[in-house]
């Protein structure tokens, strides 16, 4: 139990707040006109004056209620405490100061472990004092206690998602590569491999040929350079060790596998283009394009609503690659809504471990397109 309270009161704010943008502004506007129309209008309001006056006075502080927020709640409480003592003990009454609950719900959805140990302490001393001071019934402290658990049950919820989706967004990310470096450790074993069998050449064939150890050396040199320059993209990325064995590395003209003629029950058919300007590619970019494409493609076949063709073309220049995959189903204004997908995710942070981009969309007319362009030298970032 210690321990429990121990890492509640260590939590940290979550990160990456929304900052304050006219939306805020405008709320601030309206609850400010609200509370001078309640004090116009409402007949039963006891001391006019002052409820509209503090009301008023307590809305800016929902401006910062994500970056300041148990600032803003204790400012909110202290005040609402103090102010019988300008009314003749009566509470204030404004319907308007509903949006407290938005000060709570915030102190729970972004404050610090601290922060909400604090801030609901506050709430527990006021809500007790205003009992035993008379202002407040048990009635009332049951109905009060419902709202503002919903509120705060409200934020800790949305905390705890957004929590739980980043852990899976950065698991993810962890995933993609650790599947990168696979690919990279693949590519110089293969390196070494060519490496090692020039050397046994050369040294078997030294005796009759002279020549051949000078032969040997110099592509001992080729291959030791593409090996060095795999070994240092290499030992940037994380990886953990798998009890699996290496996966074969892929290559762009794999993707022919992926072609399928004709439609089918299994799903639309896979046209598959490569430009003949691929020649002389790492290998980790080969893979890469080939680990996009294959995600573009499945996820087209799950997703395309009534599709019937699906094409991808690899084209190169004297920089980069480009890969593009696109379907003709109706699967646009579909998959375009909410966050982009796990599979999406894992294509963008491999693209850019290679210093590349990878883009999907909704088509101008209609489908979906996957566009990823990547260096052609596939230098780790």
């Amino acid at each position: 139990m210690l321990a429990l309270l121990r890492s509640v009161w260590d939590e940290p704010r979550p990160p990456s707040p929304p900052s304050r943008d006219w939306r805020d502004w405008a709320l601030v506007g309206v609850l400010v006109a609200v509370a001078v129309l309640e004090g116009v209008l409402r007949p039963d309001l006891p001391w006019r004056a002052v409820s509209v006056t503090v009301t008023v006075g307590l809305v800016p502080t929902l401006l910062w209620r994500r970056t300041r927020p148990l600032l803003m709640v204790v400012i909110v409480f202290a005040t609402t405490s103090l102010a019988p003592l300008l009314t003749d003990g009566a509470p204030l009454e404004t319907y308007t100061m509903v949006y407290v609950l938005v000060l709570l719900y915030s102190l729970f959805r972004w404050g610090s472990g601290r922060e909400v140990a604090v801030g609901l302490t506050i709430m527990i001393a006021t809500v007790s004092l205003s009992l035993f001071s008379g202002r407040l019934t048990p009635g009332d402290a049951v109905g009060a206690f419902a709202v503002t658990f919903s509120a705060v049950a409200l934020g800790g919820a949305l905390r705890y998602r957004a929590g739980a989706r980043m852990r899976e967004l950065d698991q993810i990310k962890l995933l993609e590569r650790e599947r990168l470096a696979r690919d990279l450790h693949d590519t110089v074993a293969h390196h070494i491999s060519a490496m090692a069998i020039r050397a046994q050449a050369g040294i078997a064939t030294s005796a009759s040929r002279p020549n051949s150890a000078t032969e040997a050396l110099h592509v001992i040199e080729a291959e030791a350079a593409h090996a060095l320059d795999e070994m240092r993209a290499m030992v940037r990325l994380l990886r953990r060790d798998q009890p699996a064995g290496p996966a074969p590395v892929r290559r762009i003209t794999d993707l022919e596998k992926l072609a399928s003629p004709s439609p089918s029950r299994s799903g639309p058919s896979v046209d598959v283009e490569i430009s003949d300007d691929i020649g002389d590619l790492p290998l980790s970019v080969e893979a890469a394009i080939y680990r996009i494409a294959q995600e573009s493609v499945t996820n087209a076949r799950r997703h395309a609503r009534h599709a019937t063709r699906i094409e991808v073309r690899v084209a190169a220049d004297d920089t980069s690659v480009r890969l593009r995959v696109s379907d003709d189903g109706d699967s646009g204004l579909v998959r375009s809504a909410g966050s982009p997908g796990y599979g999406l995710i894992g294509m963008i942070e491999r693209a850019d471990l290679l210093g590349g981009t990878c883009e999907a969309g909704p088509a101008p007319d209609r489908g979906w397109t996957v566009t990823a362009v990547l260096p052609r030298t596939g230098a780790v970032t």
